[in-house]
């Protein structure tokens, strides 16, 4: 039995950028059918459309805004009309700023708890509630070490709502297990994604970011792949609330 074979299965990806864009195309070319949903219509479609031509899938793009309560209950429901259900959901959306918590606008401060941790919670709950009428299945969360620790260059935001992550993760897991439903986190160090690449311009930034690291780099979108498949796999048939932390031995330090 090929654990890692996800043909007949349905997975719903939400975001669309760099990390969800790996991972969507991690699970198509194990056989999955993928629905992908982002804020931006036309980069979901195009990946949609990518993905059933070179996996030969069925594939789904679909607009949201995870924020949007009904916008987020249309989007499962809609999954689960077109593509037959939903067995796996994979939270990788998300924002963030570059501001110290004394200059942090409590605008950003909404905006970002809002898109990473409230708009994980409704993903989570629409999709947990279909999940739980259909017999169970698997939402793996994406984290972040910074919700392990504090960034001391800013993003005092993101790293609370990554820590609301984890907690909720970790809450779920505990609730839904009951009901079949098992709930993880993968939580990657500095990823070189469109969400980074602003911070990541900063050389000397970079530089430091790099050699806290023990394996000497930051992580690439294809390191958080494999994790990801892990967590939604029959592999991971026993494992629940877990962070599992993919940033290259940082944590191993604290």
């Amino acid at each position: 039995m090929d654990e890692y074979d996800f043909s007949g299965r349905v997975v719903l990806v939400a975001g669309a950028g760099g990390l969800g864009g790996a991972i969507a195309a991690g699970f198509a070319a194990h056989g999955a059918s993928v629905a992908v949903a982002d804020r931006d219509g036309e980069r979901a479609a195009g990946l949609a459309a990518e993905l059933a031509a070179r996996h030969r899938v069925a594939t789904a793009g679909i607009v949201v805004d995870v924020t949007d309560e009904e916008a987020v209950g249309s989007m499962v429901e809609a999954v689960a009309r077109d593509l037959g259900g939903l067995d796996v959901l994979v939270n990788a959306h998300g924002a963030t700023v570059r501001t110290r918590a004394e200059d942090l606008a409590p605008a950003d401060w909404r905006r970002i708890l809002e898109v990473n941790a409230t708009g994980v919670f409704l993903c989570c709950q629409a999709a947990g509630a279909h999940m739980g009428r259909s017999g169970g299945g698997a939402i793996v969360n994406l984290s972040s070490v910074r919700g392990r620790f504090g960034a001391t260059f800013g993003q005092t935001e993101y790293s609370a709502s990554k820590g609301a992550v984890d907690a909720l993760t970790r809450s779920l897991a505990a609730q839904w297990a009951e009901l079949g439903i098992r709930v993880n986190a993968v939580a990657p160090t500095f990823v070189e994604t469109d969400l980074t690449r602003t911070v990541l311009a900063d050389e000397r930034f970079a530089a430091s970011l790099r050699a806290s690291i023990p394996m000497g780099r930051w992580a690439e979108a294809e390191d958080v792949v494999g994790p990801v498949l892990f967590f939604a796999s029959p592999a991971a048939r026993f494992v629940t609330g877990q962070i599992l932390y993919v940033d290259g031995g940082l944590t191993a330090r604290v």
